[in-house]
């Protein structure tokens, strides 16, 4: 039951996803669509081979008593509200890669006002809650998000610093990356 409720929020945050990517601002040139294009479709065969792997490891079965799998439930749901609130925050100066838009503007507000990367901090929350509730594989989907992660957030950080100079160091200063008060 569990696993249907958690395949339901990813869907939910999937279509959401490419419905409001409708509409988003254009991206200034940045040279790196080849490479953040091959990024992406690694990340997503690895999570294809990973979910159709899953069946075949012998301890991919184990799960979590029942109440741990309804907490790895609710942070699912509450790290993808969370995602989707920063990316209807952001708006039209959303982007799938990291890149400067045309007219970008600095967002602060929101979820904004207590990380810097809410989108990722959702997602990872998300990933989280579904590795409690559905098991290894999604641990395993989990990890290869946090790399990639890891890898965008300098990339994002560098662009934010030249698009906003003065405003960037600031926020960076009563700001973490992804996790509230801590990092």
């Amino acid at each position: 039951m569990l696993n249907h409720l958690i395949f339901a929020f990813w869907l939910v945050f999937a279509a959401y996803w490419l419905l409001s990517a409708i509409g988003v601002k254009k991206n200034v040139r940045n040279g790196a669509w080849a490479r953040d294009a091959g990024i992406r479709i690694l990340i997503i065969i690895l999570v294809v081979v990973l979910l159709e792997a899953g069946s075949f490891w012998q301890f991919s079965s184990y799960r979590f008593s029942y109440g741990v799998q309804a907490l790895g439930a609710v942070l699912c749901a509450t790290g993808i509200a969370f995602a989707i609130w920063a990316r209807r925050h952001l708006g039209r100066n959303w982007s799938g890669t990291p890149s400067m838009k045309v007219g970008h503007e600095l967002i602060t507000s929101g979820p904004y006002r207590f990380v810097r990367h809410p989108i990722y901090t959702g997602m990872l929350t998300a990933l989280l809650g579904s590795a409690l509730a559905g098991g290894i594989v999604w641990l395993a989907i989990l990890v290869v998000f946090f790399a990639n992660f890891l890898y965008r957030l300098p990339v994002e950080e560098r662009y934010m610093m030249q698009l906003f100079p003065d405003e960037y160091p600031e926020y960076r200063k009563r700001t973490k990356k992804l996790i509230p008060f801590v990092w």
